[in-house]
């Protein structure tokens, strides 16, 4: 059995992840900062038959999130999938006229090297298992793509980790492992048909088995 490794997994998608991808007989690594909430996810989802256990980490902090990961793999096994998706904090987006360089230190800990840690972490892992196996997928909000000036730090960073993930998607697209982006504009909620938790965690499921497509946008209209 593989496991999927949701880094800021929550109830709202990180759940619906958990869900989706739990049905389909993966184990589930529920990666955040707070180690309870996640251990009070793994309860909830293991009472749906989804064998699913928490790990707490700081993704501002590289080692915390790589020793995360060995733990994860050593108790749920090897790491197929990868999802990155914590929701960026508040102070991070400020207007471009008040960024400071130390108002982008944040930012870029937060969706640069957490991400590179994550990678190197379990790559290995994934080369392990075989060509056609690893997938990591991105979760990003709409300034991912499109900068805007009132969210400085975000949109910044986000740029950089797109890069990232496009020269990702291009080498190691070459030994059989995925690389996708999901950058959805606007608050992901229930009720709407494009944003509902269980839509997006689908569109994950078929990125991760499609493995043809390396971005797809969510409109924010």
């Amino acid at each position: 059995m593989t496991t999927i490794a949701i880094i800021g997994a929550g109830r709202g998608l990180g759940a619906a992840v958990a869900r989706r991808f739990g049905s389909e007989g993966f184990s589930v690594a529920l990666i955040s900062r707070t180690q309870s909430h996640v251990d009070t996810l793994a309860d909830d989802l293991g009472k749906d038959g989804i064998h699913a256990k928490g790990f707490a980490a700081d993704v501002r902090d590289p080692a915390s999130i790589s020793s995360a990961l060995e733990r994860a793999t050593a108790e749920l096994g090897p790491i197929e999938v990868l999802q990155y998706q914590p929701l960026p904090q508040k102070d991070f987006m400020r207007p471009v006229l008040e960024t400071t360089p130390e108002d982008l230190r944040g930012p870029v800990e937060f969706s640069i090297y957490g991400p590179v840690a994550a990678v190197h972490q379990v790559l290995p892992g994934m080369r392990f298992l075989g060509e056609g196996k690893g997938t990591f997928l991105f979760v990003n909000g709409g300034s991912a793509v499109t900068p805007g000036q009132a969210v400085t730090g975000t949109s910044v960073a986000f740029a950089g980790q797109a890069a990232y993930l496009q020269l990702l998607h291009e080498k190691l697209g070459e030994e059989g492992i995925h690389v996708a982006q999901l950058v959805i504009g606007g608050q992901i909620v229930e009720g709407d048909d494009e944003k509902d938790p269980a839509v997006l965690a689908q569109h994950l499921w078929e990125m991760h088995t499609g493995r043809d497509r390396f971005r797809l946008q969510i409109s924010s209209d």
